[in-house]
């Protein structure tokens, strides 16, 4: 249950008489009502009320709930008066004055904390309350936005007057304005449902003043407001240990893939077995077939990179595996630049960053141009390509597994691993080197990052067995889909 969800039922039980007990010598509602009326007759005979036309019996079939035999449905109107707003011209100053009338706006609500509203945002004059349909009401009514929206309420803790997004009740009692004010917002749902209007919904004055109230006698009243304004800080405390718990929630899906790619970058998601070998072992098998390509003149001998020192290290690996770069296990290349005004040759479809995605390549949009029969060869994807984005969202990754012909564009680095690699293993690493900052920490540039070459090819990566590495990648996929099923 929502925070909101329990303090509603906690208003519905309220008004249903059902939050505290009765008690047979605090009288009846109808007393109350009898009271009510002959007070509101005594503010007509004082013009301080506005005499209303009575409004027709409450039928039994108008009823929405059941509540005690000794409380009493009444119509809101019969509490009170019904009072509208205005609003005074806002080119005349003379309307207007700072040390003048308050003068409440919906708008104004939003600031309201807690039961009682003395000011909004502006104040109006004497005169602005004359030339206007503004109204002057007194402390204790029960102010309530009519729209934009429905169901903003405060009890008015001055004379106070409003726009005319408001109807208000003046209470002829003002005793149980307290009850009210917590009664009308169990009830505002029924008041929407009421509204009307096209632009905004609007509840008229006489759709307020129809609201169907139960009236219980005024000491249980008194015990009902003091059992809410007991209850209610236990809800906001609930509330804020239900905001942590949502978060967490949240969140959790996601730190607990974080967590799980970590878990497996660093040999801690499957066991290590011996009889598979050692990264070192496959490493010798990767520089032995990059020294025969090196030797076909398929591949350019490079300058070695530096060997990794103790304070370069990331995090620990297992004995069995092999800190290594990026390039001394694969061949790393740009894309064509793409330049459709001077390129030549055969239209062919490419990747391109909008195709890269952690969830894999997506074919729905493809881009065209001509590639020579030379760009073709050099800007061809096999499958198990590992595909990088260089810029923008940096580092983003997929492996390319399809059948079909398929070249790449200059936002994208192309991986091919020397020898037997399993890419996933590197996608997987990738997102969680993206996740822990690291991809961004390689990244250059200040408007638009972009993971270059020789940073990409600086990468430390781990390097264990090939089996391991299968054995980490099944286990991944069969983690992975129940983090997605806790969002």
């Amino acid at each position: 249950m929502t925070p909101q969800e329990l303090k509603n039922s906690i208003l519905q039980l309220a008004i249903q008489g059902k939050l505290v007990e009765q008690r047979p010598e605090e009288g009846t509602g109808d007393e109350l009502y009898k009271r009510i009326q002959a007070e509101k007759q005594k503010l007509i005979k004082d013009g301080k009320l506005k005499k209303e036309k009575p409004l027709p019996e409450i039928a039994e079939d108008e009823i929405p709930f059941e509540i005690p035999e000794n409380w009493k449905w009444v119509h809101l109107s019969d509490l009170g008066e019904i009072v509208g707003g205005g609003t005074p011209k806002t080119g005349d100053p003379s309307l207007w004055d700072d040390d003048g009338i308050p003068w409440l706006t919906p708008a104004d609500m939003k600031n309201i904390r807690g039961m009682y509203a003395s000011h909004g945002e502006r104040n109006i004059s004497q005169t602005g309350l004359a030339k206007s349909s503004a109204q002057l009401m007194p402390k204790g009514t029960v102010l309530y936005s009519s729209r934009a929206p429905i169901g903003y309420i405060a009890i008015a803790a001055n004379d106070i007057c409003t726009n005319q997004g408001f109807k208000s009740l003046v209470p002829a009692n003002t005793e149980i304005n307290k009850y009210m004010y917590y009664c009308l917002i169990a009830r505002t749902d029924d008041i929407k449902a009421r509204a009307s209007g096209t632009t905004f919904k609007e509840i008229s004055g006489a759709g307020f003043g129809a609201t169907l109230v139960p009236l219980p006698p005024l000491g249980e009243q008194k015990r009902i407001v003091a059992k809410i304004e007991e209850l209610l800080p236990l809800v906001e405390r609930y509330g804020e240990a239900w905001t942590k718990l949502e978060e967490f929630n949240k969140k959790f899906p996601d730190d607990m893939k974080k967590s799980i790619l970590q878990q497996a970058i660093q040999g801690k998601l499957v066991e290590q077995r011996p009889e598979e070998g050692t990264g070192e072992e496959l490493y010798q098998q990767i520089q032995a077939e990059k020294q025969k390509l090196i030797k076909a003149g398929k591949l350019k001998k490079e300058k070695p990179l530096l060997e990794i020192t103790q304070d370069e290290i990331p995090f620990e690996i297992p004995e069995s595996w092999k800190w290594v770069h990026l390039n001394s296990i694969a061949t790393t290349s740009l894309g064509k630049t793409i330049n459709k005004t001077k390129d030549t040759g055969d239209m062919v479809s490419y990747l391109c960053s909008i195709n890269i995605y952690w969830t894999g390549i997506d074919l729905a949009t493809i881009k065209q141009t001509a590639f020579s029969e030379e760009e073709k060869k050099k800007y061809s994807l096999r499958k198990g390509d590992l595909l990088i984005c260089e810029g923008g969202d940096i580092g983003r990754a997929a492996v390319w597994s399809g059948n079909e012909e398929m070249y790449y564009q200059n936002a994208l680095h192309r991986v091919r691993f020397y020898c037997d690699i399993d890419p996933q293993f590197y996608r997987y690493l990738f997102e969680c080197y993206k996740y822990s900052g690291r991809l961004d920490q390689a990244g250059k540039g200040v408007t638009i990052q972009h993971l270059v070459q020789k940073e990409l090819y600086g990468l430390w990566i781990p390097l264990p067995p090939l089996a391991e590495q299968k054995r980490i990648v099944a286990k991944i996929e069969e983690i992975l889909p129940l983090c997605e099923k806790l969002k």
